[in-house]
């Protein structure tokens, strides 16, 4: 396990091109394929060279599309890639995408569902249970929340320790039976079946295990903290399973 390379930053969105992609992710939902498919060629052939990430919300045949807050994302390698793991622990420790490998995975087929209503049925997630980490390292007495951040240097995402000690949450490594490639997230994102996927980082960098959750970033711009599936931004104010 090795020293953590520094990170590169992207540029974050603006509020404008913040707003007007959530509006095309509510209009890809409730508009017809065909309609889609000419948003997608007004906004340009080659969408993955899109920088505002607009087109990152209308889902394909394949049910993705690539979407990030920042204008650009630095790309890592098996042998460039770290994810360290620290705060309120007794040993912090950085992981290789190798010592990641080398842990026992675990498979996960859930409905992954987007907050804006677009939905893909029984997708494959495997990776390493996020529980294993945090034993490994050694939580403290006084810790609470776990926060994630990422190497495109501006998302973050916070549950609390509970919530990250679930079976069902991973560091994933492979989605949909494939590696988990870089406009998925790759090398490493996280998964967190049972919430809307904006808690599932993508390109995760860093787990630090703190007192309080902290708001990660669509949280600070009005999104629910416990984005339970059907149950957050207000139907549930208190999902216990």
């Amino acid at each position: 396990m090795n020293d953590e390379p520094p990170e590169e930053r992207g540029t974050p969105v603006g509020r404008r091109v913040l707003l007007g992609t959530l509006g095309l992710g509510a209009l890809g939902v409730v508009t017809a394929p065909a309609l889609q498919r000419g948003l997608e060629g007004f906004l340009g052939a080659a969408a993955d060279k899109d920088p505002t990430g607009l087109t990152g919300l209308l889902p394909n045949g394949g049910g993705f599309r690539y979407y990030s807050v920042t204008s650009s994302v630095p790309q890592k390698t098996a042998e460039t890639y770290r994810l360290k793991v620290d705060g309120l622990v007794a040993n912090s420790t950085t992981y290789t995408l190798a010592d990641l490998r080398a842990l026992p995975q675990t498979r996960l087929v859930k409905d992954v569902q987007c907050v804006t209503g677009w939905r893909v049925p029984g997708t494959p997630f495997e990776g390493v249970r996020l529980s294993r980490l945090l034993d490994a390292a050694g939580v403290r007495s006084s810790a609470g929340a776990v926060r994630f951040t990422c190497f495109d240097g501006a998302y973050t995402e916070s549950l609390t320790l509970d919530q990250a000690r679930r079976s069902d949450i991973l560091v994933a490594l492979r989605m949909q039976d494939k590696e988990l490639a870089h406009e998925h997230g790759g090398p490493v994102r996280l998964y967190v079946a049972p919430m809307y996927f904006y808690k599932s980082a993508k390109w995760l960098s860093g787990i630090t295990v703190t007192e309080h959750v902290e708001p990660g970033y669509w949280e600070e711009r009005g999104y629910d903290v416990n984005a339970w599936v059907g149950r957050s931004n207000g139907r549930d104010d208190d999902p216990t399973n």
